[in-house]
């Protein structure tokens, strides 16, 4: 283990596993009896039937795409934000695509991750957009945090809710995306995807970048410079919150995922456990490819590497034929 001071004196943990380590599954934690139930009875609440939406803003169009701004009903019973790409061209579109986001939020969409035939939606989760009014506070280590105390509250099921609710709005927006729809998803997005994924049949393959949220009985064990320390710091004094955490876990969901997944998942990471990665990856039954990363969540030229690379192999896994999805494959690190 290396650790070196960040602002505030507080140590960040470099914790660098070996590879060798990491590609050994652990053995599976126990989960709730009624977690298939919790998150169907979720979805059939949240992710059927139509959502409203109107455009807020038109945003600077690319050569491919128009750009907008929308608001449309979230799970959680108020506003949301999401930002839109749809072709020039409707005859151009040949895939949909939502985009999930890290803690930092997002005040735009990434254009770069989004193919001339593709449209994409880059909803904001409940909380995370300055512009749209919540009842959950923007603050990672608040957010985290926020109707923990029991699952129907919490904030990460409104979240996993709202990329259902995204994919409608997208497919209302663009109905050649049916049939051909697709999730990317870094950190907090990534486990926020894994979550959401196995309940919504629409859903063709999804690429998951160092996602959180994966393993906790893993995670709570180690100091990290994520939201994950404030949970950990929370269970403390509140020991009765961890029963909603058993609901909420990237890992467990990730048993679920049928369709084709790629994942991103790093030796080294302070804010997200490797181990917690990992397991979203072994967790996983269907088609998988995994690359494995030098590092992430870190800043500087290498941090900036990394997350180049992880981005272009995400964007080559969902363009790749169908009948280049069979099997496994595990490549070097980035």
């Amino acid at each position: 283990m290396r650790s070196q001071p960040v602002p505030g004196g507080t140590p960040e943990e470099l914790t660098e596993y070996s590879l060798g380590a990491l590609l050994v599954p652990t053995p599976e934690q126990p989960e709730p009896d009624d977690f298939d139930r919790f998150w169907q009875s979720t979805f059939e609440e949240f992710g059927t039937g139509a959502v409203a939406w109107r455009t807020v803003r038109e945003g600077d169009a690319t050569p491919t795409h128009r750009v907008s701004e929308i608001r449309f009903d979230s799970s959680a019973n108020e506003p949301a934000t999401a930002f839109v790409m749809v072709p020039h061209a409707a005859s151009a579109i040949r895939r949909g695509l939502v985009v999930g986001h890290g803690y930092g939020g997002r005040t735009g969409p990434d254009v770069e991750r989004v193919p001339a035939d593709t449209a994409a939606i880059f909803p904001c989760a409940p909380g995370t957009h300055p512009d749209a009014p919540s009842r959950f506070p923007a603050l990672p280590a608040e957010h985290v945090l926020a109707g923990i105390a029991h699952r129907d509250t919490y904030s990460l099921r409104f979240a996993a809710a709202d990329v259902w609710r995204a994919a409608t709005v997208l497919l209302d927006l663009a109905a050649p995306t049916a049939g051909a729809l697709d999730f990317s998803g870094s950190s907090f997005g990534g486990g926020i995807g894994a979550m959401a994924l196995p309940w919504d049949a629409r859903f063709r393959r999804a690429a998951l970048d160092v996602p959180s949220f994966g393993a906790h009985a893993i995670r709570l064990t180690r100091r990290c410079t994520g939201s994950g320390e404030a949970v950990r710091t929370h269970l403390r004094t509140h020991p009765e919150a961890r029963s909603t955490l058993d609901y909420h876990d990237a890992a467990t969901a990730a048993r679920r995922l049928r369709l084709p997944v790629h994942v991103g998942a790093a030796v080294l990471d302070p804010a997200v456990d490797p181990r917690g990665q990992f397991a979203v990856y072994h967790a996983l039954t269907g088609p998988r490819r995994l690359t494995v990363r030098a590092n992430g969540h870190i800043d500087g030229p290498e941090g900036r590497l990394a997350d180049a690379l992880a981005l272009q192999a995400s964007i080559d896994f969902l363009a790749l034929p169908d009948d280049r999805l069979l099997g496994e494959t595990s490549t070097g690190p980035l």
